[in-house]
């Protein structure tokens, strides 16, 4: 079986946790900027040590309401500074943050909070509160419901401001790396939630290595990055412990609508987001292009940037190609980059394949993507691209401390410092899910002769045809994703003669690709009907196909007249689709594509 591993780059310990971090880093840098928090009139700065002195008294309020070692809290928020000043005053008292995605529905409120013991609850909104009220008489531990929009974390502090300093640090004292940290529950995609129980070394021996490894991303004196993601996800989360411990200074941002202006005022040097972020990036930019009439020369500019890295990783970049990139720097990339604050030279994506057209494109307007590869239960990431010797289309080698097998029949396994302890409360599907230390992902991918990792889709998943060809469906579906005039795609032909797929349309681009089109008067209603929308629907298609063989090639679609969303049941809150309820509510139009 193919294997590889990489040291760790410090030395093994037990020693710290996660909840001591923000002392340490006041202690360092007292005065560095750790936190830019939005506000009205722009961005407040809070330094290590006002952020430690913010914990602290968090965390003696936390105390004073009765929370201490091992007791489990919710969380329920969109992104906002809150919730990681919540997470280490919770991890300063030995208690267990347990994250709840803000858009979750009153069954799954009392699914994560009953099936973790919570015994109390911090949510943002009125909204959340309601969510957790409809329940609340059917979870008896849960003891305190606090709400950020009440300014109750001030009250909290204010409540706390008896308890000393040797109460709050004793409480650490019998804390370890191995304690229990978080438990985090899986997007769901087919039965409930499994809750992934992590440690503090699982974070902090990860994010310790991790920062070394990149150093140059996220040790800068200027490194800054703005989290977008939900800090329900444990991506988001470990990018959290990950800028506390190396001193980067983070932003939070949770209106996807204002984002953009965020990265304008907050300037990151480098970002996180999952690949759907980056197709929008492009396929907005390239419809902004076409709307203003310069669509060919966004084209050219795109080609070039695509053609330009390929070239770097080809070893050499001919005279006319490097000409032709300056020019269109000057004229394009630089635009793009300072919409992106004008500082970002990287970029982590993780989630799902980015695919290798995005990966150049973005090299080659001056943003390298490191994609990277890693699970809930892996404590987010176990490979990453390292920025001087990125391989674009691969997911990188693993990390320090993390070993990658591939089993007989092509599953990806992982076994190191980031492997979860246990599924909560589930001893059979954690014996199942850990064998000999080895982590079995459910993914298949490949091992290059570098021990860099390819992902080529899910065990799972894969479709066998009536004539006995296997399909992995993920392929085609990135591809099909990409294409600015779809949203959502499954692939179909499970025991079926021929692969084919249902396609949604994107809300958001529609209308400016219908303008773009000459069809402005063809509502997104209509437009499945539409000749000119089919065609363009049937070039994404030939376009996936050619990422495949002939026997594994989409024959036929169809267009939905809906989309494929978290609010309509068919997406998990990290955006994975639920092929199982896609199925089963889409069964007649599946059965359609194939003649009844």
């Amino acid at each position: 079986m193919p294997e590889t591993s990489r040291p760790l780059v410090l030395p093994a310990t037990s020693e710290g946790t996660l909840g001591e971090v923000p002392a340490r880093r006041a202690a360092e840098h007292p005065d560095r900027v750790a936190f830019s928090v939005r506000e009205e009139d722009g961005w407040r700065s809070v330094t290590s040590a006002g952020f430690a002195a913010e914990v602290d008294a968090l965390a003696k309020g936390l105390l004073a309401a009765g929370v201490g070692t091992g007791d489990v809290v919710g969380i329920m928020s969109r992104t906002r500074y809150e919730w990681t000043l919540a997470d280490f005053a919770l991890w300063a008292v030995g208690a267990v943050p347990v994250p709840v995605y803000e858009t979750s529905s009153p069954d799954q409120v009392e699914w994560i909070l009953g099936d973790s013991g919570a015994v109390a609850v911090l949510v943002e909104t009125e909204t959340h509160l309601a969510a957790v009220e409809k329940v609340r008489g059917r979870l008896p531990a849960l003891e305190h419901v606090w709400v950020l929009d009440h300014g109750d974390l001030e009250t909290l502090a204010r409540d706390g401001a008896d308890v000393g300093d040797d109460e709050l640090r004793a409480r650490g004292e019998g804390l370890s790396r191995e304690s229990l940290a978080t438990v985090i529950y899986t997007s769901g995609t087919t039965g409930r939630p499994k809750g992934v129980e992590l440690t503090h070394g699982n974070f902090l021996t990860l994010a310790e290595n991790t920062a070394e490894e990149i150093a140059e991303v996220v040790k800068g004196e200027d490194s800054a990055t703005l989290l977008f993601l939900p800090l329900a996800h444990v991506f988001a989360r470990f990018i959290e412990v990950l800028a506390v411990a190396a001193g980067v200074r983070m932003g939070h941002s949770a209106d996807l609508k204002t984002l953009m202006e965020d990265f304008a005022s907050f300037r990151p040097t480098f970002i996180l987001a999952v690949p759907r972020v980056f197709e929008k990036v492009y396929n907005s930019a390239e419809a902004s292009a076409e709307a203003d009439g310069k669509g060919r020369i966004f084209a050219a500019a795109a080609s070039s940037a695509i053609a330009w890295s390929e070239a770097l990783d080809a070893g050499t970049v001919p005279l006319g190609l490097r000409l032709r990139h300056a020019v269109f720097d000057r004229l394009v990339y630089a635009r793009l980059r300072a919409a992106m604050g004008g500082r970002v030279q990287y970029a982590v994506s993780g989630g799902a394949p980015l695919g290798t057209r995005l990966g150049h494109f973005f090299r080659g307007i001056g943003v390298s993507i490191l994609e990277g590869y890693g699970l809930t239960e892996t404590t987010a990431p176990a490979t990453v691209n390292r920025p001087a010797t990125m391989r674009i289309g691969t997911v990188g080698p693993p990390l320090p401390g993390v070993g990658i097998r591939i089993a007989d029949d092509g599953e990806v396994c992982i076994r190191g410092i980031n492997v979860m302890r246990a599924y909560r409360g589930n001893p059979e599907a954690s014996a199942q899910a850990v064998v000999d230390g080895w982590f079995h992902t459910g993914d298949l991918g490949e091992l290059d002769e570098d021990g860099y990792l390819r992902i080529t889709g899910r065990k799972k998943e894969i479709l066998v045809t009536a004539g006995g060809k296997n399909v992995a469906p993920a392929v085609l579906e990135d591809r099909l994703r990409a294409h600015p005039l779809i949203s959502q795609c499954i692939v179909v032909g499970d025991g079926k003669p021929f692969i084919a797929a249902l396609v949604t349309l994107d809300e958001e681009m529609y209308p400016t690709w219908a303008a773009n089109h000459g069809l402005e008067q063809v509502p997104l209603s209509k437009a499945k009907e539409d000749p000119q929308v089919r065609q363009e629907v049937q070039r994404a298609v030939d376009d996936a196909n050619t990422a495949v063989s002939k026997a594994e090639s989409i024959r036929k679609f169809a267009i939905l007249d809906t989309d494929f969303t978290e609010h309509s049941g068919h997406l998990t809150p990290s955006l994975k689709l639920k092929r199982t309820i896609v199925m089963r509510e889409f069964a007649d139009e599946v059965d359609a594509l194939y003649g009844g």
